[in-house]
C-alpha cells in the first residue's frame, strides 16, 4: 500500500468509521479498489500522480455500471486534509444511507 492508502486505512479499518466495515485491495469484477464497504457498496479510491485517468475512468463506469458506488480523493487530500477526506465520506454515508 502506498503512505496514502496506509493512511485512510488506518482511519477506516476495524468498524471505525460509523460502525461500517471496509475491505483493503478489494477484488471486484475484473478489478481492484482501494477500499470497499459491501453494506454500503461504496468502493473509495486514493488517486495518485501515477494513476491513468483513462483507464480509471472505464474501470469505474464498468464497476458503476453494477451498482458500485465511488468517492475519489487525491493522494494529497489524504496526507494532508484528512479531516477533509473523513467528513465527506461521513457527509456521502448522510446522503446516501440516511444516517
Amino acid at each position: 500500500m502506498t503512505l496514502p492508502e496506509v493512511l485512510l486505512w488506518k482511519e477506516l479499518k476495524s468498524n471505525q468509521l460509523k460502525g461500517y466495515d471496509f475491505d483493503r485491495q478489494r477484488p471486484m469484477d475484473i478489478y481492484i479498489v482501494d477500499f470497499y464497504c459491501k453494506d454500503l457498496n461504496l468502493a473509495i479510491e486514493i488517486d495518485g500522480s501515477d494513476h491513468d485517468l483513462e483507464k480509471d475512468k472505464i474501470r469505474q463506469e464498468r464497476l458503476e455500471s453494477l451498482g458500485v458506488c465511488f468517492l475519489r480523493f487525491t493522494n494529497r487530500e489524504v496526507r494532508y486534509k484528512m479531516d477533509f477526506v473523513l467528513a465527506s465520506i461521513v457527509t456521502w454515508m448522510q446522503e446516501h444511507y440516511n444516517e
